[in-house]
């Protein structure tokens, strides 16, 4: 419990000293948006919080709402701005997640929050990173980030679940800034950030569902 304690207060003090830091850049980046693709700025977005539990993730807006003759939205790789595209090669698209970390939703450091249909493909031990709040960064993100497989992010996912101390998340927190320097894991080939996850196949080869984790 003490840890937890403890865990919060850095992601408190870490929330609030990051949006003070990078006030004037977040507007900077709101004008720029609001000029290259109007309106929202900020992109939300219903995700699988602690437990499964859902709630709304706020990031800057890195797409367009370009659409095909039938009024579908086209890809993702093209929708991509390339306002976006520095947005997510800085990682300044996810600022807005420090709101969520303030707010007890999301905690600096955990496995990164997906959508809530993912929920129903997830393997009963990939559905494990959902013991602990998802975060800003993880062990995942300096492991590879989005250019590693959806297994073996989880994978990584679950060994922070079951490895996590405060010592751990500073140390993650600082790999991050480095990572993030260096621009490394911002994609899978081919893709604005990865391909969706199709589902966990169990020993017979199958396609699983581990059903939610709040249930």
């Amino acid at each position: 419990m003490r840890s937890l304690a403890v865990k919060r207060a850095i992601d408190i003090t870490g929330a609030i000293v990051g949006l003070v830091l990078m006030a004037i850049p977040m507007v900077v980046i709101a004008v720029t948006i609001l000029v290259t693709m109007d309106r929202p700025v900020i992109f939300r977005q219903v995700r699988a919080g602690f437990r499964g539990h859902a709630f709304t993730l706020y990031k800057f807006r890195t797409m367009s709402d370009l659409r095909d003759e039938s009024g579908n939205l086209l890809p993702d790789e093209v929708r991509l701005t390339p306002v976006g595209r520095f947005l997510r090669k800085t990682s300044l698209d996810e600022l807005p997640e420090l709101v969520n970390v303030l707010r007890g939703e999301m905690s600096l450091v955990g496995p990164r929050p997906l959508r809530m249909d993912y929920l129903e493909l997830y393997s009963p031990e990939q559905a494990r990173r959902h013991l602990v709040k998802p975060g800003v960064t993880g062990w995942a993100q300096i492991n590879g980030r989005n250019a590693i497989p959806w297994e073996e992010k989880f994978r990584l996912d679950v060994w922070y679940v079951d490895n996590w101390s405060t010592v751990l998340d500073l140390r993650i927190i600082v790999r991050t800034f480095v990572d993030v320097l260096a621009r490394r894991g911002i994609n899978a080939a081919g893709y604005a950030t990865m391909p969706p996850f199709a589902g966990a196949r169990d020993q017979d080869g199958q396609w699983s569902a581990m059903g939610r984790v709040h249930r």
